[in-house]
C-alpha cells in the first residue's frame, strides 16, 4: 500500500505532469515539422536541384543476386543509404531550428510577462521620515 501511495505522489508531482505534456506536444510538433520537411521543403529543394531526391542515393556494397529463370531475388542488395542519412540530417536541422524559434518566442512572451508584473518602485520617504533619519544620524554622531 505504501508503494502505491509513493507512486501516486511521484506521478502527481507538477514537474512529472509537465514533462508528460511536453512529450506529447513534442511528438505532435515533430509530426508537424516532419510534414513541413517532407511535403513542402524537400519538394522545393528537389525542384531547385533539378529533381534530385536524396533518399534515392546509395552506395552499393554488394549487388543483388537474382535467379535468371524465375527472376526471384536470391540474395538482396547490400547498400549504404547515404541519401536517407542526408535527408534525416536535414529533417533534424529543420526540426531543431523550428524548436529553437518556438522556445525563443515562448521566452520572449515570458520576459514581457515579467516586465508587466514588475513591482512598483518604493515610494519616496515622507518629510517626517527624512527628519527622523537625520535626527537618528545626528544622535549616532554624538555617541
Amino acid at each position: 500500500m505504501a508503494l502505491l501511495k509513493e507512486f501516486k505522489e511521484f506521478a502527481m508531482r507538477g514537474n512529472v505532469i509537465d514533462m508528460a505534456v511536453g512529450v506529447v506536444i513534442g511528438a505532435a510538433f515533430g509530426k508537424i515539422v516532419s510534414s513541413l520537411v517532407d511535403d513542402i521543403i524537400m519538394p522545393l529543394v528537389g525542384v531547385a536541384t533539378g529533381g534530385m531526391n536524396f533518399t534515392d542515393y546509395k552506395f552499393v556494397i554488394q549487388k543483388a543476386v537474382i535467379d535468371g529463370a524465375t527472376q526471384e531475388v536470391i540474395t538482396p542488395e547490400v547498400t549504404l543509404n547515404w541519401g536517407t542519412w542526408v535527408q534525416t540530417i536535414v529533417d533534424f536541422l529543420i526540426i531543431a531550428f523550428c524548436i529553437f524559434l518556438a522556445i525563443k518566442a515562448i521566452n520572449k512572451l515570458k520576459r514581457e510577462e515579467k516586465v508587466e508584473e514588475a513591482p512598483a518602485p518604493a515610494p519616496e520617504p515622507t518629510k517626517e521620515e527624512v527628519l527622523l533619519t537625520e535626527i537618528r544620524d545626528l544622535l549616532k554622531e554624538k555617541n
